[in-house]
């Protein structure tokens, strides 16, 4: 059986493809092309002596993407502005000792790696399954996120290489241990980024076990399409595809309640800036500290960002169901990126495609329930251009 996560019914109007796009859009691919490539080079090493290594993604059109085997991260992500011109706009670190600092370990951000066993938080690090309870660490108060103190973001992945016509793709795969964090069954997990001559950065999740477990994988990207070191993501102007989001108590765990973005400073219908609101009283934001909400979107066509000053655009499409769009509120300039610049609170946003948090305890929200036989199968793309 193959799992295919599919968006909540609503009846909101899907927005379309034509309808992302506004009128002067120029897709950055039609730059001249050179031809794809992939190369790979040594990253240094862990502690324990394993070798970590940098696989570079060109795709001919001026994008490029750097992806670690540590935690699958993206390490940086060039992207052509309105004038043709390549910046970064993936905020990272130019050296592995950048990830396996201790202030990194303390903030720890988990800039560009791949989230699991499941992305987000589970509500007193616990959920029961089929009857019987199971405990996973609490490493953010009492509840556990982003897969726990070792999730997938701290693993080693191995690594294949492809190229299918002008595609250029990553293919990382591991077996999570059965009772790893406390999930149970063996997870056999694979992730392909896969950059294509649109300027698009494709990632796709497939995952099977071999007992009834949980999953909800994603990736934890921070952009600033300004350019990464280049300050705060406030004037970044955002659309979400969503008339819904999934309101949080103190501890940022959903209440259950599937509520109307109408009315709040959530509402993302229209266009807005990100830092427009930020300061809000409202009280989603003030738990938050900004945003650090799901929203329930309407469609595959899930979110668009633009950036005023170099003309990037960013479209998110998913086959996921829920968007977190986390705005930075816990960067605290401790941290140096690869700029040589500090990050602050506001220098990137996130946008997580995924299921809902805490979804194994809410029996309303989609099932993360996989079981032996079935396919966890989700594709999420960064498409970028400019204007």
């Amino acid at each position: 059986m193959k799992i295919t996560p599919r968006p909540v019914a609503t009846s909101a109007a899907v927005l379309t493809a034509a309808a992302l796009i506004p009128a002067g859009a120029v897709a950055a691919a039609a730059a001249p092309a050179a031809a794809p490539k992939i190369s790979k080079e040594a990253f240094g090493a862990l502690p324990s002596g394993t070798k970590i290594e940098r696989y570079t993604l060109s795709n001919g059109r001026g994008m490029r993407v750097r992806i670690l085997t540590y935690g699958g991260i993206v390490q940086s992500l060039d992207v052509p502005d309105r004038r043709g011109r390549s910046g970064n706009v993936a905020l990272g670190f130019k050296s592995l000792a950048g990830y396996l600092s201790d202030a990194y370990a303390t903030e720890n951000p988990y800039f560009g790696a791949i989230i699991g066993r499941y992305g987000n938080r589970i509500g007193k690090a616990s959920f029961t399954l089929d009857g019987k309870t199971y405990n996973v660490p609490a490493n953010d108060g009492v509840n556990s996120l982003h897969g726990g103190k070792n999730g997938f973001d701290k693993r080693v992945w191995k690594a294949q290489p492809v190229k299918k016509g002008r595609d250029v793709s990553l293919r990382l795969t591991r077996v999570s241990a059965d009772g790893e964090e406390g999930y149970p069954g063996n997870l056999t997990t694979a992730v392909t980024y896969t950059l294509t001559p649109r300027n698009e950065l494709r990632i796709s999740y497939k995952a099977t076990t071999d007992k009834p477990t949980v999953v909800n994988l994603t990736n934890h990207t921070y952009f600033n399409l300004a350019g990464e070191g280049s300050g705060g993501v406030y004037d970044h102007s955002m659309r979400i595809n969503a008339k819904r989001y999934t309101p949080v108590d103190t501890g940022l765990i959903p209440t259950g309640q599937l509520a109307p973005v109408k009315g709040t400073p959530l509402d993302f219908t229209k266009p807005h800036k990100i830092g427009e609101r930020i300061r809000s009283n409202h009280p989603q934001l003030v738990r938050g500290r900004g945003y650090d909400h799901n929203w329930v979107l309407n469609g595959q066509n899930a979110a668009r960002v633009t950036e005023p000053r170099t003309g990037r655009i960013m479209d998110v499409r998913t086959t996921e169901p829920g968007l977190q769009f986390y705005s930075g509120n816990f960067l605290t300039g401790r941290l140096v990126g690869t700029s040589g610049r500090a990050y602050r609170q506001g220098d990137g946003f996130c946008l997580e495609t995924q299921h809902f948090p805490d979804s194994p305890n809410k029996p309303g929200f989609p099932s993360t329930t996989l079981r032996p036989g079935q396919t966890y199968d989700t594709t999420t793309t960064y498409a970028f251009s400019a204007r």
